[in-house]
Parts: structure tokens; C-alpha cells; sequence
């Protein structure tokens, strides 16, 4: 299975080179790393440039003017140029473990999507630990807050498959991943949602609402959230992801099925 691996970022490029080199590390590669960039500055193309003789798998970069934050729209641009059957979403702020992507690939099943959960790294922390020529992160890490969704334990997997059943849309876009069929019959990220938060979530009701089911990813999938200050989330995307509770295809995602229809 030809699997892709697609990472938002914004401007951030100290985090983003922590992420590249722990994918650049992993058991099993991707087939492709796509960045999806949300208008970074130029700085961010050449870290970009410059790590990417060095990379074992290609590495592409699709950017867009810097408009505020619109992370739907670049996601779908970054699906556009994926050629693979399988996708992982992280964030450009994410140090994954090792097993990361060959954990995403055992637990792929048709009819299902993944979500996972993630530990904490404290800024200073995680550039302490990107000083060091091969980049090494555990539960022991100086650091590391949340450390109990860092237990990597493979075989107790099966045993969190009901895991937060009573919350269906629970999990994050910084550690998702599903087959891009079922994206396209959904017709991707909503570009209606603008501003931060829901198109997570979002996108998860609507799979749910296609037969999708969820696969929790407790005790795989390790990842390191980079600390930061909090976002706010854009009050407006409730009433987008409310708008769109009972669909399955969005009007305004990979294919602008709405300005088709305008037409």
C-alpha cells in the first residue's frame, strides 16, 4: 500500500526541521511527505530545500499566500498532489516516534479511519534534544508532559478499539490518518471553515456519516506535540461544522462542487 504522509505548517520553521528529521528516522518511510504550507515566509522554503537531498522519500512543498489561517484550503491543495492510497495527517510541531508511520500502516483497515492522541514536549526541551545528531525522544525525556499517551504497546491495541465511544468525533488532525478514497467521496476539508479548529473534527462527522467507523490509536502512533501558546478557536466554525452535521460531501473541498453549482 503507497502511503503518504501530509503535515500543515505556518511559519514555524525551528519545529517543522524536528518534524522532518523524526519522519526522515522512521521504521517504515512514506512514500511522499507533503507539506502543506499556510504562506510561511521564504525561510521556510529553504529549510525545505535544504533538507531535501537528504531525505529518503520525496519531499514536496505546496504553499499559498499568507490570507489568515486557512487550513482546510492548503490541506486540500496538498491532497491534489498526493498519489497514494493511504494518508497521514500530522502538524508541523509533531516529533513522531520511529514506529510512527509502520504503526499507521498495521492498524489501516477498509471502512475505517484512525485516530490517535499525543504526548507534550516543552519548546525548550525539544530544541535541547534536536542538538543531537540522531533526534531521540521517549517518556523519559526531560520535558515531556502527557507522558501516557507515549506507552507504545502494540499488542494492547485491540483492547482501546472502543475507546471514547460516547464522543465519536474525538481526536485531533495532528494525528489522523484514512484512505483517500473515502476522502474523495467526502470531497475533502471543508475550505467553509476559516480560522482555527473543527476541520478536524468536522471531517470526522462527515466520514461517520459515509459508514466510516473510528479506529482509536491508543498505546501506537507516538507523537510529540511541540509546545506553544494556545489558540483561540474561531467561534464561526461551530456554525459551519453544525451546517454540515448531517452531510457527507462538502460543497467547498477538494472539487468546489459549490461554485459548480453557482454555475
Amino acid at each position: 500500500m503507497k502511503v503518504c504522509l501530509i503535515l500543515s505548517t505556518y511559519n514555524w520553521k525551528e519545529a517543522l526541521e524536528l518534524c522532518l528529521r523524526s519522519l526522515n528516522q522512521q521504521t517504515r518511510m512514506p512514500d511522499e511527505v507533503i507539506i502543506a504550507d499556510d504562506g510561511s515566509t521564504e525561510d521556510t522554503r529553504q529549510l525545505i530545500d535544504s533538507m531535501r537531498d537528504g531525505f529518503r522519500c520525496p519531499l514536496i512543498h505546496v504553499w499559498q499566500e499568507d490570507k489568515g489561517f486557512r487550513k482546510s484550503k492548503i490541506l486540500n491543495e496538498a491532497l491534489r498532489k498526493c498519489t497514494s492510497e493511504y494518508v497521514i495527517f500530522i502538524d508541523g510541531d509533531i516529533i513522531c516516534d520511529r514506529h510512527f508511520v509502520e504503526d499507521h500502516c498495521s492498524i489501516a483497515r477498509r471502512g475505517f479511519f484512525v485516530a490517535g492522541s499525543r504526548a507534550n514536549i516543552k519548546t525548550e526541551d525539544a530544541y535541547r534534544i534536536g542538538k543531537c545528531a540522531e533526534l531521540k525522544i521517549s517518556i523519559f525525556t526531560r520535558g515531556v508532559e502527557r507522558w501516557w499517551n507515549a506507552v507504545r504497546i502494540p499488542f494492547l491495541f485491540p483492547l482501546s478499539k472502543n475507546s471514547y465511544r460516547n464522543k465519536p468525533f474525538h481526536g485531533r488532525g495532528a494525528n489522523m490518518a484514512m484512505f483517500m478514497d473515502d476522502l474523495k467521496a467526502i470531497n475533502g476539508f471543508n475550505e467553509d471553515i476559516v480560522g482555527y479548529g473543527f476541520e478536524d473534527v468536522e471531517l470526522f462527522s462527515r466520514l461517520y456519516n459515509l459508514g466510516v467507523k473510528r479506529n482509536w490509536a491508543k498505546w501506537l502512533c507516538i507523537e510529540y506535540h511541540i509546545k506553544h501558546k494556545r489558540k483561540v478557536v474561531t467561534k464561526s466554525n461551530q456554525k459551519a461544522f453544525d451546517k454540515t452535521l448531517n452531510s457527507i460531501t462538502g460543497e467547498n473541498g477538494i472539487e468546489h462542487l459549490k461554485n459548480k453549482n453557482n454555475d
